[in-house]
């Protein structure tokens, strides 16, 4: 019975594959999103990851048809996800005191930000699949908001182009409602811009300001870009700084670990008192701790440590199904690593609920390790997690 279903799958598929093919493949052979001088990220055609290209390598032996089919397919040896979770999304947002910060995850990488006189949304995503054309991971976790429940937003953030995190049809309906600003890194307003937004395309390093206090930094993260097979790397990823008086929140997008010197990078534009960080969709085959474009919960301590952050949210991990690892392993081997680095409080990073609104402590220094204890990362307790 498997057999058959994954047979008619593949067939669907290759049906899919061969219509698109026929229409669509030619307009998008050479899509240039940005032209600009060369930099020590960009040769003038494409961007790159100056502390080594790892991150757009398919994450298994093998070719990257046979991986996009097998993926495409379900064929890849995954652990089972639910259909669905019960999700409860939060639709009260009461205003906030001087010096308070609420954030809310959403599901995947998009997260509510609340702060005093800015409310933020990190790649927003309302769609049912992850995908192009209807075809993608499709969602086990409604979203812990509502669309119509969202208070107005102020800034959206865009880490970069792959549809999971650039879902163009939830940003053109944030424009319409809200107008709000839209920062993004650079050749990615090529593509937001086709929704009518209007959009603020920025260089690693560079930042503008909303007001007086409020700026948003775009910051280097380790990743790589496409919307289409011969699109990579035509605009660039970042991670985010959003710098406020009450303490600076940090999204890392969606990233690869590098030389993981980012995290330090972002640090140094202030104190951080709220990280979102990713911790899923690492493991493509047996016993993977990491890919070169997605970190796991090990080097997710890494980053939130090098950070100094005060407190932190574990994202992108258990709403779309996008690699082998089952549903509740990332957050689970991230309480064992926390307690491997030795930690006196592992609910600074730890689980949160989607659609449950958390209050984000004041911002304190967190006496982070120097790495966690390499023998108890490999016991039993972390790498008997499927």
């Amino acid at each position: 019975m498997k057999a058959i279903l994954f047979l008619g799958k593949a067939l669907v598929a290759l049906v899919i594959a061969a219509c698109l093919a026929a229409t669509l493949i030619p307009p998008f052979l050479d899509r240039i999103y940005y032209e600009g001088p060369a930099s020590a990220h960009f040769d003038g055609s494409r961007f790159f990851n100056p502390d080594g290209d790892s991150a757009g390598q398919i994450p298994i032996k093998g070719n990257r048809v046979n991986f996009v089919v097998r993926w495409l397919t379900g064929a890849d040896d995954r652990e089972d996800w639910p259909e669905m979770i019960n999700v409860k999304p939060a639709s009260a947002f009461p205003p906030l005191a001087a010096g308070e910060l609420r954030a809310t995850w959403v599901g995947h990488a998009t997260v509510l930000v609340e702060m005093p006189g800015l409310t933020m949304l990190t790649d927003p995503i309302w769609s049912e699949r992850s995908g192009p054309f209807g075809i993608g991971p499709k969602r086990v976790a409604e979203p812990g908001i509502r669309f119509e429940d969202l208070p107005k937003v102020d800034l959206v953030v865009v880490s970069h182009n792959h549809y999971d995190h650039m879902d163009l049809a939830t940003i053109q309906r944030l424009w319409e409602r809200d107008k709000p600003m839209i920062a993004t890194a650079l050749g990615n307003e090529a593509l937001i811009g086709k929704t009518g937004a209007k959009v603020t395309a920025l260089d690693w390093g560079q930042r503008i300001t909303l007001r007086p206090g409020i700026d948003v930094a775009v910051t280097r993260n380790h990743h790589w870009s496409s919307r289409w097979f011969t699109d990579r790397n035509r605009a660039l990823w970042s991670s985010f700084v959003v710098t406020h008086p009450a303490g600076n929140v940090f999204f890392a997008g969606d990233t690869g670990y590098g030389d993981g010197k980012w995290a330090e990078e972002a640090r140094a534009l202030g104190p951080v008192r709220l990280a979102l960080i990713p911790i899923g969709a690492f493991r493509f085959q047996p016993g993977q701790m990491d890919t070169g474009s997605h970190i796991g919960p090990i080097q997710a301590e890494r980053i939130f440590a090098g950070l100094g952050a005060s407190f932190a949210i574990p994202i992108h991990w258990g709403t779309f199904q996008l690699s082998s690892e089952a549903r509740e392993t990332p957050p689970k081997m991230l309480a064992e690593v926390m307690k491997c680095a030795g930690y006196r409080d592992i609910a600074v990073f730890a689980e949160k609920q989607i659609g449950v609104p958390v209050a984000i402590p004041p911002l304190v220094e967190v006496a982070a390790p120097p790495a966690p204890d390499v023998r108890c990362l490999k016991g039993e307790a972390i790498t008997r997690l499927k």
